[in-house]
């Protein structure tokens, strides 16, 4: 049934109600063909399993609440009565979780049940249990939580107190009075469940939204696009991009809302904000986005705002330079997917493997360490959480093109048995003997645990005429260990950090698939005037030296990052790739201009 004769979804009107043709039904088979051979999909008994997890869950939860109601000096028949209720959220809550990705699942608890006993009863309730392993309590998250694996399966739990006595068994979320009283992580941890129950009433289609989600998240991932704390987009985000294209195309089926997202994400006139409804006030006094109101707000670079109250931005973190790398995605996709549809592509082409350590001729290694596996899971997090600080002073350095983060780090283990091997390992220099007594049956001395994250650096052409240049970045990787160094529970004797700068031809092979080829990383060139330029912002700092060694067992500082002399030929100029665009007779001005969004 079409959407023709009912009212439009979202802040604007459809871009085009028409039904997709035949060669668009022909490329969503083979789409979603290439998804069940990408194994994207999970088998019946894995699903049976997270259903039987979240029984045990929601009885567990119950119990729980019924515990701490007991322990406050409630009747027997109160305690039971207080209820307690699970809400899932995320890619599960969605339906285009895959094979062994996690739960996200809220816990809703009555005003008697305090966040402290979500830490004190429920996590060693949990520790109890049996099917139920690796419980790992985090108090003091940005959204709390406790991580367990059921059976098998990963859940994050998160928690949230309303002000009700009781959790009735219906109890639905939708409700905005429900966020009174309650403290801002609680909010938080509601609009988790609230945001994804909205994107699904929101969009016209929702298996077809669920398909298009399915393909486009597994692109981000391949590409290596796919992460909120490193500057690129988080799942909701995502999901927030998807549900908007399948607003402005509401009887279009799959192949043709991936189509039409490439383009219109990648022709999107940013700042303007992707929104799926006009942003709501509500009951409390809490801020909304508003980029008239907050200078914050109007820093924020691709607005993607949540359609829950309170409205969020869910891509603050997007930077000069991640924004860049996805426009340079969203333009490759495009490219992609308007060959499958002529028949000159097939879909595996748009999952290719990103080609990121094969892309930049200098990386910067950002190297946390320390000496146990519970240390280094805390400290190589609060590292990660701020390498997206380090990128962004990197935008301003001269002659600095792009500075553009890997989506994670990698992790390793070595034995050391003198200072110098340690000192060595945590600069990312391992001896050869530290290998082999690692890659050993006995491990043999001190375990020192590493993460290392990346970040490509872009560097300006060389113009005509001038001399050998000097790229100093000390500057912002100071910065960078000051900031990192402020976190209250640094400690210098357990936690080390070094950067350094490296040639491609220096990477490890822990970056590398088996079998994966070290080739000579290609010049960097840009698609003419398609694609859009980075505007050049001057630092008022002045560079300074660092002094000292790398923080290794107590020692502090960070040597100056100063890249040797670098000649490359300027990008050659490809102007003939035009831009990529919709078909005849649909406009997406009507869509991404400033007078398509009201009341921001």
């Amino acid at each position: 049934m079409t959407t023709e004769n009912r009212a439009h979804l979202g802040v604007t009107g459809p871009i085009s109600v028409q039904e997709s043709n035949q060669r668009e039904k022909e490329v969503t088979v083979t789409l979603m063909e290439e998804l069940q051979r990408q194994k994207t999909f999970e088998t019946e008994a894995e699903g049976r399993t997270r259903e039987v997890a979240l029984g045990r869950l929601a009885a567990l939860v119950k119990k729980f609440v019924r515990t701490v109601s007991l322990a406050r000096g409630l009747s027997e028949q109160a305690a039971t009565a207080a209820g307690g209720k699970i809400f899932t959220f995320g890619s599960y809550r969605l339906g285009v979780h895959g094979p062994g990705s996690d739960i996200d699942t809220l816990c809703v608890v009555p005003k008697h049940v305090k966040r402290e006993d979500f830490f004190e009863y429920f996590e060693p309730m949990l520790r109890e249990e049996d099917g139920i392993e690796e419980v790992s309590g985090v108090p003091g998250a940005y959204v709390p939580l406790i991580t367990i694996k059921m059976f098998g399966i990963p859940l994050d739990l998160t928690f949230a107190q309303l002000m009700l006595s009781t959790i009735p068994e219906d109890l639905l979320l939708k409700d905005d009075n429900l966020l009174r009283g309650i403290d801002e992580r609680c909010v938080r941890s509601l609009n988790g469940s609230r945001v994804t129950d909205e994107i699904l009433r929101l969009v016209p289609n929702v298996q077809v939204f669920r398909d298009s989600l399915r393909c486009i998240k597994l692109w981000a991932q391949r590409r290596a696009i796919y992460s909120n704390v490193n500057g690129f987009l988080g799942g909701v985000a995502w999901a927030m991009c998807v549900a908007r294209i399948c607003q402005l195309y509401p009887n279009a089926i799959a192949g043709a809302i991936v189509s039409r997202f490439f383009i219109i994400m990648y022709q999107w006139s940013w700042p303007q904000p992707v929104l799926l409804k006009q942003i709501e006030d509500g009951p409390l006094q809490v801020r909304v986005w508003n980029p008239r109101l907050y200078p914050s707000d109007r820093a924020h670079r691709m607005p993607i705002i949540t359609p829950a109250y309170p409205s969020m931005c869910a891509t603050h973190n997007v930077s000069a330079s991640t924004q860049l790398v996805m426009t340079e995605e969203f333009k490759r996709g495009a490219d992609i997917v308007d060959k499958v549809i002529v028949g000159t592509a097939t879909w595996s082409e748009l999952f290719a493997k990103h080609d990121f350590f094969h892309k930049y001729k200098y990386y910067l290694q950002v190297i946390a360490s320390s000496d146990s596996q519970d240390t280094q899971n805390i400290w190589s997090g609060t590292v990660e959480s701020r390498v997206r600080q380090l990128v962004m002073k990197l935008e301003f350095v001269d002659s600095l093109e792009l500075a553009h983060p890997f989506v994670k780090g990698f992790d390793e283990l070595y034995f050391c048995k003198t200072p110098d091997e340690l000192n060595a390992v945590a600069k990312g220099e391992v001896p050869g003997s530290v290998q082999a007594r690692t890659n050993s049956a006995e491990k043999d001395g001190d375990p020192v645990y590493t993460t290392t994250f990346y970040i490509g650096l872009a560097i300006e052409p060389k113009q005509p005429g001038g001399g050998p240049r000097r790229l100093d970045i000390s500057y912002p990787t100071t910065e960078f260990q000051k900031t990192v160094k402020s976190w209250d529970k640094f400690e210098e004797k357990s936690m080390g950090l070094y950067v350094r700068h490296i040639r491609s031809t220096m990477l490890p092979d822990n970056v590398f698939e088996p079998g994966e080829r070290k080739v000579k990383p290609s010049k960097r060139t840009r698609a003419g005037g398609d694609k859009p330029s980075k505007r050049r912002r001057a630092s008022s700092a002045t560079p300074t030296p660092a002094t000292g060694k790398p923080i290794v067992a107590g020692e502090n500082g960070i040597p100056p990052m100063t890249l040797t002399p670098v000649n490359e030929e300027p990008p050659k100029s490809n102007g003939t790739l035009k831009s990529p665009q919709l078909p005849l007779g649909e406009n997406v001005n009507l869509v991404t201009g400033p007078t398509a969004v009201t009341g921001t």
